[in-house]
Order: C-alpha cells, then sequence, then structure tokens
C-alpha cells in the first residue's frame, strides 16, 4: 500500500512516501529569500499528482493551535481560543480538533483551506493531526518535571510535564540560540521548574541544531537527546 505523509511546518512542507514499511522517498521544501512565496502550494500540488495513493496522513506543526483540556466541547470557540496566540482567518483556515486521551487534553488548531481542499478532493482515506498530539503521543514520561522539545528546522515545540500532567506547551519559532534559551529559562521560572530538578529530552533535528543542543547543554544537568531524525527513518517520531 502506498502511504503518502505529510508535515506542514512554519515555513515548510516535508513529505515521505512509504509502501508497507518500506520509505521509497523523502524531500523537504523550504520558503527562503530566494523562493517563490507559492513554493510550498505548488511542491504540494506536485506531490499529489505524483502517483496514486491509497493512503494520506497529514501532521500540521503550524503555530495556529490551542490547549484544552479532554471534553471540552464548545467547538464553536476555537477559533476564539486559537485567536489568543495567533491570528487566525475563518475564510482561509480550517478548524481542526485532535484529542490525546493518554494525557487528558485536546488540541484545536487550524489548517490552510486551499491545501485541505487539494488534500480531501483526491478521494482517499485522509487523517490530519497536530503534530503536538502526536509528539505527545510518543513521551516515555516518568512521575518527575520534565521537559520535551522537539526541533524542526527554524522551529521547536516544547511540552513542560509534571508527574505525567501537562503544565505547557508551546510551538514556536527558533532563530537564534540567544532566543532559544532565553524561553526555555523564562518558561522554567513562570511553571516553577528548577533546572537541577528537571530533566530535559531532546527529539527531531537534534543533528541541524546541534547549536541549540550545545548551549542548552551548558545550563541544564539532566539532558537526553531521544531521537534524531535520520532521514528515512524518524518522521514526526514514527
Amino acid at each position: 500500500m502506498n502511504v503518502l505523509n505529510l508535515l506542514f511546518t512554519k515555513d515548510g512542507l516535508i513529505c515521505q512516501i512509504a509502501k508497507n514499511k518500506s520509505i521509497l522517498e523523502e524531500k523537504s521544501y523550504f520558503v527562503t529569500e530566494e523562493t517563490p512565496d507559492n513554493l510550498i502550494e505548488n511542491k504540494l500540488d506536485e506531490i499529489l499528482l505524483k502517483q496514486r495513493f491509497e493512503e494520506i496522513h497529514v501532521i500540521s506543526a503550524l503555530n495556529h493551535f490551542t490547549l484544552m483540556p479532554e471534553g471540552f466541547s464548545e467547538h464553536d470557540a476555537g477559533f476564539e481560543l486559537i485567536a489568543f496566540n495567533a491570528p487566525a482567518d475563518r475564510d482561509k483556515e480550517e478548524l481542526m480538533l485532535s484529542v490525546n486521551k493518554r494525557f487528558g487534553v485536546q488540541f484545536y488548531y487550524t489548517f490552510p483551506k486551499n491545501f485541505y481542499k487539494k488534500i480531501k478532493e483526491l478521494a482517499v482515506p485522509v487523517h490530519f493531526n497536530f503534530s503536538g498530539e502526536k509528539f505527545l503521543n510518543s513521551i516515555n514520561n516518568k512521575n518527575n518535571k520534565e521537559i520535551h522539545i522537539n526541533l524542526y528546522h527554524n522551529q521547536c515545540e516544547f511540552f513542560a510535564i509534571d508527574n505525567k500532567k501537562v503544565i505547557l506547551y508551546n510551538n514556536l519559532d527558533v532563530n537564534s540560540e540567544v532566543d532559544f534559551l532565553y524561553f526555555v529559562m523564562f518558561t522554567l521560572s513562570k511553571i516553577g521548574f528548577g533546572i537541577n530538578e528537571t530533566s530535559f529530552y531532546a527529539y527531531g533535528e537534534t543533528t541541524e541544531n546541534e547549536t541549540f543542543i550545545s548551549e542548552l547543554q551548558k545550563f541544564v544537568k539532566n539532558m537526553r537527546i531521544v531521537y534524531d531524525n535520520v532521514p528515512n527513518k524518524n518522521f514526526i517520531l514514527n
């Protein structure tokens, strides 16, 4: 069975074509000052027309989201809740819901309507998910204070967990070591996590972001790299 995996980040698209358990192809596309503004849309069109897929899995790491307790049912308020974190456009974005029963939380997030329609028009089974939910579901959590950081290209996700309870989640741009360290240290101070009592875990593009990891290791005592996104192997922490 040919399966298409798509990951949308703030400035990129990563696609992976798999057949059974074998990875046939994996490519990344990122917007830069030199690329056209519609690069991602054009590449998505190319990918969707490339061949016939039996199934598609879409992961959004776009930072239009909000985190709520599982069971919150006022879905009509989703856009307003997201708007507290980032601007949300009802005309251009599709409101989505992703539930994590393991930790008892749910994510409202938006996904571009034009991308959503292109993918759905293929009329094959499609599974949409938010990167935060998939990341959270992959975490092997113990009972102590933990910080879990999933690194992307110029972006990271961040969970603070205490005694198997999600204290904080954020998804932010990461363009410099200073910004990254400031955010981590500021967050620790706000949630009352002592730096020496907190365990840190890093995932994702840890090789690409090696300087972020090395700078963080200068300040924290308990740090472990759990996964590195090796090409054709770890796609969104499979």
